[in-house]
């Protein structure tokens, strides 16, 4: 596993967990990243983006943001942490859901990425629009979410997404080490997090893409 350092500006709020477990994903699944064309979706601050610019040598990597405040302290946090991207390309992007995306964009990405980005289910339609607009058309393109259930809302988005003609697998345990974290956390043997609750806290792996098996 790579070992980085990412220098983070955050604006009023702070990382989500399911970004921070998004992030370490992508750093243990590195090789899945070479030489790819990545976006991330409503990033946030961008920890994901720049955790895969930093350690994947993907060839260029998209942090976006619908908010034009966020997408600021994403440039900033590109900016100062540039000198460990490498030959990486990175840039910020202010990018709404509920929008026809720029044609340049089409089908131009072969991974997206995305971190609780699920519970509003009024964003469900243009998100899923977004990652089938977005996602280049290819067998080895995917779109990876780590989203907890929040009740029905991570259902009803897999619904959607099929409904775009996209295929989707949802897994629970993908990772040991994250894993064994949330059994202690449901069993109280862990009491760093005292209000944990795993419907609303503990992120599920979507992968998504344009057939029926990966």
């Amino acid at each position: 596993m790579h070992s980085i350092w990412i220098r983070i500006c955050y604006f009023r709020s702070c990382c989500w967990p399911s970004e921070e477990v998004l992030a370490y994903y992508c750093i243990n699944h590195s090789d899945v990243f070479r030489s790819k064309k990545v976006l991330e979706l409503g990033s946030g601050y961008g920890l994901a983006g720049l955790v895969i610019a930093a350690s994947t040598n993907a060839d260029e990597v998209v942090i976006s943001d619908g908010n034009p405040q966020v997408a600021e302290y994403i440039q900033k946090n590109i900016s100062i942490n540039a000198e460990t991207f490498g030959e990486t390309k990175v840039k910020s992007l202010i990018l709404h859901w509920d929008k026809e995306q720029a044609s340049e964009m089409l089908n131009t990405f072969d991974i997206i990425v995305a971190s609780d980005c699920t519970f509003f289910k009024q964003f469900h339609k243009g998100l899923a629009r977004t990652v089938k607009s977005l996602l280049k058309h290819s067998a080895t393109s995917q779109a990876i979410f780590l989203s907890p259930k929040r009740g029905d809302s991570l259902d009803k988005f897999l619904g959607i997404i099929k409904e775009n003609g996209l295929s989707c697998e949802l897994i629970e345990n993908y990772d040991p080490t994250v894993w064994n974290l949330h059994k202690k956390l449901v069993a109280g043997e862990d009491r760093t997090w005292p209000n944990y609750d795993k419907e609303h806290c503990y992120p599920l792996l979507v992968r998504i893409g344009y057939f029926s098996e990966f």
